[in-house]
């Protein structure tokens, strides 16, 4: 059976920041143990041991890319992504990460699914999600619950041969 895993990025004392802890927490429940679910506030290259051993991720994370409004939703695989041009293996992206993994043969998940939702505010310290953030929740892990279910139902049953 493939190990699946919802991995929930963020930080919840920096508002929005925090929306993919909290997806991960109203995901959990949903989905009776047909995926490990992980919150954490790792990122760059600290987040290689996270996918160890797993055979496809969800990641659920804040993104501010100011050319959509507060709440929109995104769905990204890896090949959408870019390189991340970075001056430090702390922001290595995913794509960096994975290249590492595959040079030194670590077991690696086969696919990798980014859900991220467009946020207002990532400073304000002690601050709740903002009320778009929230409103798009519920929408978001309905998405990654899906995908997980999806991934599980691919999965065929062994058939024991007659000899």
């Amino acid at each position: 059976m493939a190990k699946l895993l919802a991995l929930g990025l963020g930080n919840e004392l920096l508002a929005d920041d925090g929306a993919g802890i909290a997806a991960a927490r109203m995901l959990k429940p949903r989905l009776n143990g047909c995926a490990d679910v992980i919150e954490s506030s790792a990122a760059g290259l600290a987040l290689m041991d996270l996918f160890i051993g797993y055979d496809r991720v969800a990641i659920m994370d804040a993104v501010q890319t100011g050319r959509r409004p507060p709440g929109t939703l995104y769905r990204w695989s890896l090949n959408d992504l870019g390189r991340v041009a970075a001056p430090s293996p702390h922001y290595a992206g995913l794509p960096e990460i994975v290249a590492l993994a595959g040079a030194l043969e670590l077991e690696f998940p086969v696919e990798i699914a980014v859900f991220a939702i467009e946020v207002k505010d990532t400073v304000t310290m002690g601050a709740r999600l903002s009320k778009e953030v929230s409103h798009a929740l519920p929408t978001l892990v309905d998405q990654v619950a899906d995908l997980l279910k999806s991934w599980r139902s691919e999965e065929k049953p062994l058939v024991e041969m007659n000899k």
